[in-house]
């Protein structure tokens, strides 16, 4: 029972170990993708957990060392380590104690390549220049260099590289003067008649009678004078008349 109880309190432990050489290890702020400024993520050395013998450690403490490594892993958000730490833990002690000899530092090999394969995208000339040359060389201290250092200066060469963008002054719109609506008064067609013309009885208040109007007139004008002329030739007789 004592035994059971004591492995207990090393697997809880466990996680809680990797938390402050994490912490020591707490870099100076970087630049992400779009060169904000980010707090930088921290790959720890595994091999630095294995301070115990595999060959002679208990089943115990295989577990504890396991659980330790599946919790970096964890907080490193790494692929494939973790799937692969935890199918051992399901398993036999046998395959557990076989798969921290070897097969860890494979898992972990693969991990890290996959993270620097993923810092390539959207990345600038000189990031992917230094991705590319430390997945030529290949070996962990390298990749692992290239995660915790590497890519923050070579991302921030290529944020110094970008042009910086200038504000330009918007124009301010200047309020103008709208066309107020005007009316236009059109002369009637006709030449015009100054005020005192004759015909307007001095007055200046009509225009004179013109075209077929004064036609009119004129008609009407005829008639009666030829009809006074009747008039006066009749009353002459008869006055003729009357004498005699």
């Amino acid at each position: 029972m004592r035994l059971k109880l004591a492995a207990g309190v090393l697997v809880a432990l466990a996680f809680l170990i990797p938390a402050a050489p994490a912490m020591a290890q707490a870099q100076a702020p970087g630049l992400d993708p779009a060169c904000q400024t980010v707090e930088r993520k921290v790959y720890k050395d595994i091999r630095e957990l294995i301070t115990i013998d595999l060959d002679t450690a208990t089943n115990t403490e295989i577990r504890v060392l396991a659980n330790q490594i599946l919790a970096e892993a964890n907080r490193e958000q790494l692929p494939v380590l973790p799937d692969a730490i935890q199918k051992r833990l399901d398993g036999t002690a046998e395959d557990l104690r076989a798969f921290l000899k070897k097969g860890v530092q494979d898992a972990w090999y693969v991990a890290l390549r996959i993270e620097v394969g993923r810092t390539l995208t959207n990345a600038g000339p000189n990031v992917r220049d230094a991705a590319q040359k430390t997945l030529d060389d290949g070996t962990i201290d390298v990749l692992r260099a290239y995660l915790n250092t590497g890519l923050y200066e070579a991302r921030e060469l290529d944020c110094k590289s970008q042009p910086t963008a200038t504000p330009t002054a918007e124009p301010t719109a200047t309020p103008s003067a709208t066309p107020s609506a005007t009316t236009t008064v059109v002369p009637p067609s006709g030449p015009a008649v100054s005020p005192g013309a004759p015909g307007d009885g001095g007055e200046g208040g009509g225009l004179p009678v013109t075209g077929s109007d004064t036609a009119t007139v004129a008609g009407i004008g005829g008639v009666l004078l030829l009809l006074g002329g009747v008039g006066f030739v009749i009353g002459r007789r008869r006055r003729s008349r009357f004498v005699a």
